[in-house]
């Protein structure tokens, strides 16, 4: 067996500037994703082999800015640069935004470790009329660099190479010199001169750090001899001075080595179709239309219609209802006959012909359709542009455009929207967004039952949007007036609008499958277990008809209860219910009771992240407001449809 070198890679960078594309162009389909050990933040790590003998682990690390970190996602990548030692720290920035970026590259370097710097999407500099002459950049900075369009594959062979000679230790890194005034860097050399351990980064860098204040930092060397010497020079420094410092330095330093570096054309070849879809996508009205357009033809017409009304009746009407669950019934029934445990695996609330039908034919359907539909316009690069489209409007509420990718991804899994509101700048913030989801955003196969439930009448379709929106707007006003905390900045790098690569495309929904299959399919059979044991004790029948009374005030029928009940288990199992009452409730009442679906409380899988993410205290806390909340929002609508004279 031939012997292979194993080695570690690093991708770090800002947010979108095609970190993830350029994983998948190195490690192809031999991805994982892993919470990162005592954090509840997914990284994403593949293998690449070169040749016979070498093989690279790469890992994917969260968005990250500055070594002086704000977010969980930033302190984690931190995390896993101080820990991991990793042979190779490949910088993937956007090259049309080097200057910004840059600062970040020196601190790496500064850090004392192995950088690559990789300037992606070289073609939209090109198409903006420059470029970069690159070996004068290597020179100055003392580090490879390398130019690559990550989504079409161009410049990966010659990061590969470049991967495999820092690892092996081939280049020779040259000392990159920053000067940051003789009165920081006297206190610079006292605290370097009380550091006697040895770190996976530089005496220098972490000295600049802990005159920062940085936490994480001093808790990093808290081992060292002379820890309380440190310590006392980081609480009597001016921090926020030599952050302030530190900045200054490196973006001057950053700025006059690009514009020594970078050439511009006079005639400017970015695309009259570039130019036009950015004025388009960032006018204060045309861009409201692409989001009318996008709800209508992506949510309503393929998720809703297609996903939860064409593909749910092509699997759970021709295939569970006539083929899969008849069979099922008629085995359990010749080995268990009409005892008790017959119900545990078959009849109405058994493990397969219930839970399985529901997420197989009910909500995989929905899942999928939304997924692939979320890819498609995070691909096109317009996600971001949505974002920052909305994020005046969000200000209103206390929020940032940043709030639009997990109240968004909400729209496909709550429990993974509330995962990602980690990615949100302050305390405030993340409690704001975990409320509205919690409230107001209903997941894609919940969101596609009631597209499939309503869909018959666009007036009823209506109603419950414009429902929710005004409950949406009302408690984010709410909150944001008596939430405490500063309001969220807001500072994104804006991808070019590109045509979707099928391949991308395909892979992110596939991923997202996978996590969200492996996830959905247990909790449907640990519901159906759940429900089981609930009817055999009778806990079910108290609970149902406790619910029964706020539905009957709200003018709905008492099955509705164990619906509302049953959408604790999952928000989309509740909706999945509701199918089975479509032929015996009114239009009214359809509308009545998907309010109060979409606002009652989370799923249990939710509940449960919300537990972990914002303490049990606020969990509880919204947990137990959403529920009275909900059903006088449905008391109030029936009685507002009955006075219309809606049947």
């Amino acid at each position: 067996m031939t012997h292979k070198n194993k080695y570690k890679t690093l991708l770090v960078g800002n947010p979108n500037v095609g970190k993830s594309a350029l994983f998948y162009q190195l490690t192809g389909k031999y991805a994982s994703v892993s919470n990162y050990p005592g954090t509840t933040v997914s990284i994403t790590s593949g293998k690449m082999s070169i040749g016979e003998h070498h093989e690279v682990e790469i890992i994917d690390t969260p968005g990250f800015y500055n070594m002086m970190t704000i977010t969980e996602e930033e302190k984690v990548t931190k995390q896993i640069i101080l820990d991991e030692n990793p042979d190779a720290v490949v910088h993937v920035v956007d090259a049309k935004n080097i200057e910004r970026m840059l600062p970040l590259t020196l601190q790496l370097i500064e850090a004392g470790l192995p950088v690559i710097l990789v300037l992606n999407m070289f073609d939209e500099l090109k198409n903006r009329g420059m470029d970069i002459q690159i070996s004068h950049l290597e020179h100055d900075l003392g580090i490879p660099v390398v130019e690559t369009v990550a989504i079409k594959g161009q410049g990966v062979s010659n990061l590969i190479s470049r991967i495999t000679s820092v690892a092996e230790g081939r280049h020779a890194y040259e000392k990159l010199n920053v000067n940051y005034g003789k009165s920081l860097e006297e206190k610079i050399s006292d605290v370097q001169s009380l550091i006697k351990g040895d770190y996976s980064i530089s005496k220098r860098s972490i000295a600049l750090l802990v005159l920062q204040n940085d936490r994480d930092i001093l808790t990093y060397i808290k081992n060292e001899p002379q820890f309380n010497e440190i310590r006392k020079i980081a609480e009597e420094e001016a921090a926020a001075e030599a952050s302030l410092s530190v900045s200054h330095v490196l973006h001057n330093l950053a700025s006059s080595i690009i514009k020594e570096h970078i050439k511009k054309s006079t005639k400017r070849q970015k695309s009259s179709f570039q130019g036009f879809v950015d004025k388009v996508t960032f006018h204060p009205i045309f861009s409201l239309f692409i989001v009318a357009i996008i709800l209508y033809y992506g949510f309503y017409k393929f998720v809703g219609q297609f996903g939860a009304g064409f593909l749910v009746d092509l699997i759970e009407v021709n295939i569970f209802e006539n083929y899969i669950n008849p069979s099922v019934n008629n085995f359990f029934r010749s080995i268990l006959g009409d005892t008790v445990f017959f119900n545990l695996f078959a009849g109405e609330y058994g493990i397969i012909t219930l839970g399985l039908r529901y997420a197989i034919a009910i909500v995989l359907p929905v899942v999928s359709t939304f997924f692939l539909l979320f890819s498609v316009i995070e691909d096109s690069g317009y996600l971001v542009r949505l974002s920052m489209s909305l994020d005046k409007m969000f200000k209103k509420i206390g929020l940032s455009g940043r709030s639009v990718i997990p109240l968004i991804l909400g729209l496909g899994c709550g429990t993974m929207a509330t995962i990602v509101t980690r990615t949100l700048e302050t305390k405030r913030e993340r409690f704001v967004v975990t409320f509205l989801l919690a409230l107001t955003i209903p997941c894609s196969a919940q969101l596609g039952v009631i597209l499939g439930i309503l869909g018959v009448s666009f007036t009823a379709l209506a109603i419950w949007f414009f429902t929710i929106l005004i409950i949406f707007t009302l408690a984010g006003f709410v909150l944001n007036r008596y939430t405490k905390g500063e309001p969220a900045t807001f500072f994104m790098e804006i991808p070019p609008i590109r045509w979707p690569k099928i391949g991308n495309v395909l892979a992110k929904t596939f991923n997202r499958l996978k996590w969200y299959a492996l996830e959905v399919i247990p909790i449907f059979v640990y519901a159906s277990i759940l429900i089981w044991v609930g009817k055999i004790t009778k806990i079910f029948e108290l609970l149902t008809g406790l619910l029964a009374y706020p539905a009957n005030w709200a003018g709905l029928p008492d099955k509705m209860g164990e619906i509302f009940l049953y959408g604790f288990f999952r928000r989309d199992f509740g909706a999945a219910g509701m199918y089975d009452l479509t032929d015996v409730m009114t239009l009214r009442e359809l509308v009545v009771a998907t309010v109060i679906l979409t606002l009652f409380v989370p799923c249990i899988a939710q509940f449960s992240v919300m537990i972990k993410e914002r303490g049990t205290k606020t969990a509880v806390l919204i947990f137990l407001a959403v529920i009275p909340f909900a059903f006088l929002v449905g008391i109030i609508l029936n009685q507002i449809l009955l006075f219309w004279g809606m049947a």
